[in-house]
């Protein structure tokens, strides 16, 4: 089958590998990289659970190919803090219970950040609009949303983040 070059950029760190055409994103980051913040949770891009940020928007890394990424900059759940410091979203979550098992929690707060940058204001509907393709089984998402509405009203829109997505 063959492998191919691939130059990306992770989390400010730039990677140049071969790896085969069939290869996911979310196992090149987990296995390649050890990038295990971003997890697998069903493999048919249904949960959310691998979403990361790929040239700044929000993907479920499960249904991109690593070929795909050629050139590209993507940021995990693990590039988000900057200095030692919480992403204003992640502090957010922790601040207000924004999980329980913490499965689903990397994906959640990456589409959130997304979000946000979309709607720096939104209201409980229009987040709980932009997280539908992200599922819990746990917290009944009234502590995500109330966490989203304390990033917002933090500010995270302006807080900076690695590969450039904020």
């Amino acid at each position: 089958m063959g492998t191919r070059r691939i130059s990306v950029t992770v989390d400010g760190v730039a990677y140049s590998d071969d790896v085969e055409p069939r290869t996911l994103l979310v196992h090149y980051l987990r296995e390649r990289l050890g990038k295990t913040g971003t997890v697998v949770g069903c493999d048919t891009s249904n949960c959310g659970a691998c979403t990361v940020h790929l040239d700044g928007r929000s993907v479920k890394s499960c249904s991109v190919l690593a070929v795909q990424v050629d050139g590209s900059d993507v940021t995990t759940i693990e590039g988000l803090a900057q200095n030692g410091e919480l992403h204003p979203v992640q502090q957010a979550f922790h601040e207000n219970h924004g999980l329980q098992c913490g499965y689903c929690t990397p994906g959640m707060i990456m589409q959130s950040v997304d979000l946000l940058k979309d709607n720096p204001d939104p209201s409980d509907e229009e987040i709980r609009e932009g997280l539908e393709g992200n599922l819990c089984r746990c917290t009944g998402y009234q502590n995500i949303v109330k966490s989203v509405k304390a990033a917002a009203k933090a500010g995270s829109v302006s807080a900076g983040v690695a590969g450039g997505a904020a």
